[in-house]
């Protein structure tokens, strides 16, 4: 997910040869700007495009425009309909993937040396002239009402919908970029062209590249595939308020276990202090077995089977996440144990142990988790969107061993709140009702 980048690229750059990458920045003679990665040794490149704004610029009654636009770019351009273009695509050799998140719209291609001048035309069609066949918006729209339908019988997303809206009010980030059955069945031809042209625009362009490519030759390319964009998109959105007050919010649904999912107010990646945050999230509810509510809840309670918290970073709100699921009858102590955990590295901190341990664990003890060129040219992306230098990969381990235990104690102070949780609960649990 787009939310989790930050603490992707926490850990993504962990081991010496990523550490030593050679990262170019590449401006176009068209004035567009990219990072590079070049590697020789395969002839295959992976470019990875993200445009900020994603399903937030969606105009008021048109909720779920740019998550359908999004998904009929690949539907045909020019004189090639879907099946044209599938086949085209398909003949190079070339990969292409569109996606849209709260944030960005995203554009992922891979494809081989010898195709590349055809495969990055093939895909400039389809970013600056989709067809969006009536044909094709219609069968895409059934696709996405059919995943309207079934996240609204679906307990984790029946429970974060919930929790957005409590959280954000009129925001957009309120409702789900998806849209509603109403408001997607009502969106014409005209709304996805106009979504197309607040969403894909030059104005908000962060690119990157790796592999077989040099910075002569990629300068001239993202002129070709980017330089008939709109100059400019629509305005994007303004920060989201926190409306989020603590308390319990149960929402009947029918089974023998409860979905939790819980939150409250976080940190902006880009706050002095995000590395530390990074750490103690790590040694509270991290992705080891270690972490304190796995031994808490899960080892030594055996309330259930998993249990995890994860710092979210949207470009206008931020917040800490955490979910799990269990019995009916643990739910309530489940909660209990949370909260009191929450307390406990607030006015504890951690021990020495768990900061070395969580320390490792970010420089790179554990597997490499990116490997490959798209996986580093959405690396290259994700630290040009959140304002990282370039140099980034050279000095991010000696930023993690600079946080310090007085660090620690003093950023699990100011950012763990026990009393500002609110946990949501999508089933019957035992002994627990909504509660302010």
């Amino acid at each position: 997910m787009k939310i989790l980048r930050f603490a992707a690229l926490f850990c993504a750059f962990s081991s010496p040869a990523l550490a030593a990458v050679d990262i170019q920045t590449v401006t176009s003679p068209g004035g567009i700007q990219a990072w590079l990665i070049e590697d020789h040794n395969i002839p295959f490149m992976s470019l990875e495009i993200e445009f900020r704004g994603g399903t937030s610029l969606d105009q008021p009654g048109k909720r779920g425009a740019v998550n359908l636009m999004t998904a009929l770019i690949e539907e045909g351009t020019g004189d090639l309909d879907s099946q044209g273009f599938a086949k085209a695509r398909d003949s190079l050799a070339a990969s292409y993937q569109f996606d849209s998140g709260v944030d960005t719209v995203s554009v992922s291609a891979q494809f081989l040396t010898e195709n590349r001048d055809q495969a990055v035309d093939l895909l400039r069609q389809a970013l600056t002239a989709p067809r969006f066949d009536q044909e094709a918006i219609d069968r895409v729209r059934g696709q996405v009402l059919a995943n309207i339908r079934s996240d609204a019988k679906d307990p984790s997303s029946i429970a974060g919908r919930a929790l957005k809206e409590m959280s954000y009010g009129d925001h957009p980030y309120a409702t789900s970029g998806d849209g509603t059955e109403d408001s997607v069945n009502a969106l014409t031809r005209d709304d996805i062209v106009a979504a197309h042209q607040a969403a894909l625009a030059r104005d908000r362009i962060y690119v990157a590249a790796s592999g077989d490519i040099t910075a002569e030759e990629l300068g001239p390319i993202l002129d070709n595939l980017l330089g008939g964009l709109p100059e400019k998109g629509a305005p994007l959105p303004e920060r989201a308020p926190q409306n989020l007050k603590p308390g319990v919010t149960v929402i009947d649904f029918p089974g023998p276990q409860s979905t939790v999912l819980f939150s409250q107010s976080g940190i902006r990646s880009n706050d002095p202090d995000y590395f530390a945050a990074v750490l103690l999230n790590e040694v509270l509810g991290g992705g080891r077995f270690s972490a304190r509510l796995m031994t808490e809840v899960r080892e030594k309670r055996g309330l259930t089977y998993g249990i995890g918290t994860y710092l979210v970073a949207y470009d206008q709100a931020e917040s800490i996440m955490g979910q799990f699921s269990a019995a009916n009858a643990n739910v309530a102590q489940a909660i209990d144990v949370i909260r009191s955990e929450w307390a406990r590295i607030a006015t504890e901190g951690v021990s020495e142990q768990e900061l070395a341990d969580a320390k490792t664990y970010a420089t790179g003890s554990y597997p490499l988790r990116f490997e490959g060129n798209a996986r580093i040219a959405s690396i290259l992306v994700g630290m040009q969107m959140i304002g990282l230098p370039a140099d980034y990969p050279a000095t991010r381990n000696d930023r993690v061993n600079a946080v310090t235990m007085d660090d620690i104690k003093r950023v699990a102070a100011r950012l763990f709140k026990s009393d500002e949780l609110h946990f949501v609960v999508v089933g019957q649990p035992d002994g627990l009702q909504t509660s302010p």
